[in-house]
């Protein structure tokens, strides 16, 4: 739970996800248009990819397969549908691997960490590659990095919007039992499963690129 506290030096305050263009362009108004987009983006978008990519990542990691798990950070950086998105993901990623080597070190991730030094690294890899080193099961790892996912744009939202604490803490209790349903399927779905339908999100990250005035880098 320190990994994914917001207190953890990663940077992801700064980030939106494309929510910044939206709340500027009148699609997201209010708590209720909030929780519907992030729903969105939990079931179609980036939090399901996302945590199909965490789930392939823990179990090469786990499994020893740095192949694997080096195929699956290539994949996971690649899958980013915007320069600002694929910012968003690899710098939080390299940030994490960073912080955590640092301060709970383990000889075989930093030996991963080494070898994938010079490749964008995706931040749900490097959380899944972490968990994996550490021993903390796929199932719970997994739950707990798509609930904060969803809980950093809830944090934009109040922010961006702005709505109060009290609307936002609504959201994330409203979105717990989404965000358990995507994890669950998330952490026995293969490859194959991966895409995405939430083409408005994708369209606000890219058209966050040229904004004239932003609270945030994404």
């Amino acid at each position: 739970m320190a990994w994914l506290s917001p207190a953890f030096p990663i940077g992801a305050y700064t980030y939106s996800h494309g929510l910044e263009w939206a709340v500027a362009d009148g699609t997201i108004n209010d708590a209720a248009d909030l929780a519907a987009w992030i729903g969105d983006v939990v079931r179609h978008g980036a939090g399901r990819s996302d945590a199909i990519l965490f789930a392939h990542a823990h179990r090469a990691m786990a499994a020893h397969d740095e192949e694997t798990v080096a195929a699956t950070a290539e994949l996971a950086a690649v899958f980013q549908p915007s320069q600002e998105r694929h910012r968003e993901a690899t710098a939080q990623g390299r940030a994490f691997l960073s912080a955590v080597t640092a301060a709970w070190p383990d000889a075989r991730l930093t030996a991963v960490a080494t070898r994938l030094a010079e490749r964008p690294l995706a931040y749900p890899v490097a959380v899944a590659l972490a968990a994996a080193a550490h021993g903390i099961p796929l199932g719970p790892a997994l739950l707990a990095t798509l609930g904060a996912f969803a809980a950093n744009i809830v944090s934009a939202g109040i922010r961006a919007i702005p709505i109060g604490q009290s609307d936002g803490q609504r959201i994330i209790a409203v979105l717990a039992p989404l965000i358990a349903e995507v994890a669950t399927r998330a952490a026995t779905a293969s490859l194959d499963d991966l895409g995405g339908a939430v083409f408005r999100t994708d369209i606000a990250s890219m058209k966050h690129e040229a904004q004239y005035t932003r609270l945030f880098r994404s």
